[in-house]
């Protein structure tokens, strides 16, 4: 395929998109119009885009030329390798795990992650091509699945068509060697996405266990426990991203789901090496408000409460410490973009935890698992730093809270 080389999306006319949380000078936060509040039955993706400032001059976030290839010199978004490093998922952990200067990307993988979207991305395979080559990863596995036997439209609003690019370019950053599967239902209804489960739990577990993501979510329903046991494919675990907004969201609030949230990486603006990773503010998660809590949260039940707490595990999703995706997109154009939002977390946790190979048999067992080890400081890393929630009214801390819960990964043991 033909390289070429791609001005970032600030460069390109931003009208398109809705205005979010603005952020300093060096740049904004962009909420894509899939990711805005559905109505009723219908999902929305949880993703940002970061736009830095095209007259910023500091280091953190400055112009971008348009020559040049990520990672720029002079930004500190986030690449495979440097949240590999950040994970400890990589043997040699360089210091400071600078995005400009580490290239060890994470390896393994095995079986099958299912990445669940709406609508159709006609260049699905192309951009996980660029990205791969780009950072250095090996050739990816992909096939493209239509959940109800027919190509469904492009998304007029072009937000599912990055979600698609993110969701399966980071499950195979994360879990390089494993069998990619995005399957594609007909819109963004959740009837429709969760025909398009059932197919991807089938295919998972044909392909003899791994999992499924999906980075997308909606309001609580008082019916959602009914659907819980669509999430229970013998051997396969699966995930959701709780959100880019305060508060708890189905399918992440499901006892059979593993709940994806955010957190941010702070880093040094003049060395770019990280400093810590804290919370960030507008993750989503909190207690559901219909699903009773799990035998797997008894521990923190003077936390929860009596209902299902989310997440349970968390990972970069901060859009200001956003991750580079590629996309070719026939609303922002095509180019390089710095993604953000929970959407990141769903599929690169989906892809850690196939690196780590247990494949246990549900998703309720791998909570389990979890949920047992989270003393374990050697497993996780402790999110303490930090407020998030309704009125930033949570605060990170030692062991499980609602920003991040049990934390991040620190490795692949106990996963």
């Amino acid at each position: 395929m033909k390289r070429t080389n791609w001005i970032l999306l600030p460069l390109i006319a931003i009208s398109v998109l809705t205005c979010s949380t603005l952020a300093s000078g060096e740049g904004h936060s962009m909420t894509p119009d899939s990711s805005l509040a559905q109505g009723p039955g219908m999902a929305r993706t949880h993703l940002r885009l970061f736009v830095p400032s095209a007259n910023s001059k500091s280091f953190g976030q400055r112009a971008v030329q348009p020559s040049e290839l990520p990672p720029f010199p002079g930004l500190l978004f986030e690449t495979p390798a440097s949240l590999g490093c950040v994970y400890n998922l990589v043997p040699l952990k360089a210091k400071g795990c600078n995005p400009n200067l580490t290239t060890t990307n994470p390896t393994g993988g095995s079986r099958a992650i299912a990445v669940v979207d709406a609508f159709h991305d006609p260049t699905a395979n192309d951009d996980l091509e660029v990205f791969s080559a780009q950072f250095g990863l090996p050739a990816a596995r992909l096939s493209l699945v239509f959940a109800q036997g027919k190509k469904p439209a492009l998304d007029p609003t072009g937000g599912w068509e990055i979600e698609e690019s993110l969701d399966i370019q980071w499950a195979h950053a994360m879990a390089p060697e494993a069998q990619i599967f995005l399957v594609e239902a007909q819109d963004n209804s959740l009837l429709n996405l969760f025909k398009a489960v059932t197919v991807a739990s089938n295919l998972v577990a044909k392909a003899g266990g791994g999992e499924v993501s999906m980075s997308w979510g909606s309001a609580e329903f008082s019916q959602e426990t009914i659907l819980d046991s669509m999430f229970t494919t013998r051997g396969v675990v699966y995930f959701a991203s709780t959100g880019d907004t305060p508060g708890a969201q189905y399918p992440s609030t499901s006892p059979n789901v593993v709940a994806a949230g955010g957190t941010t990486t702070s880093r040094n603006t003049v060395t770019g090496n990280l400093i810590l990773e804290n919370a960030w503010q507008d993750a989503g998660g909190g207690p559901s408000m219909v699903e009773p809590r799990p035998a797997y949260q008894n521990g923190i039940a003077r936390i929860v409460g009596d209902f299902r707490g989310t997440p349970d595990l968390s990972f970069d999703s901060n859009p200001s410490t956003g991750v580079w995706v590629f996309d070719s997109n026939p609303v922002f154009g095509t180019g390089w973009f710095v993604v953000g939002g929970t959407s990141v977390a769903s599929p690169s946790l989906a892809g850690i935890i196939n690196a780590a190979g247990k494949f246990r048999g549900s998703t309720p067992a791998e909570l389990t698992a979890l949920y047992s080890q989270m003393s374990n400081s050697t497993e996780f890393n402790d999110i303490t730093f930090g407020d998030c929630g309704l009125s930033i009214s949570n605060f990170a801390g030692r062991g499980w809270d609602f920003c991040a819960g049990i934390g991040s990964s620190n490795g692949l043991a106990g996963k």
